[in-house]
C-alpha cells in the first residue's frame, strides 16, 4: 500500500511540474516566438529548391521518392 501511495505522490508532483510549463502567449507576445530563428526549417525556399534538384538528379517520379533510377550526376 505504501508503494502505490509513493507511486501516487510522485504522479501528482510530476503532472504539477508539467502543467506550471504550460502559459498562454499573449498577441503582443507572438512576434518572439515567430521569428525565423526559431522555425524547424529556417529556408523554406532554398530547402525546397535543393529538394527539387535533387529529385531531378535520381530521376524520381514524384519529389524526393526513391523511385526510378538515375546516375545522380551533378
Amino acid at each position: 500500500m505504501e508503494l502505490i501511495k509513493q507511486a501516487a505522490i510522485r504522479l501528482l508532483l510530476a503532472m504539477c511540474l508539467f502543467v506550471a510549463g504550460c502559459t498562454v502567449v499573449q498577441p503582443w507576445e507572438r512576434g518572439n516566438l515567430a521569428k525565423s530563428q526559431m522555425a524547424l526549417e529556417p529556408n523554406p525556399l532554398q530547402t525546397g529548391l535543393r529538394a527539387h534538384i535533387n529529385g531531378s538528379r535520381e530521376a524520381a517520379a514524384v519529389g524526393n521518392a526513391a523511385q526510378g533510377g538515375g546516375c545522380g550526376c551533378y
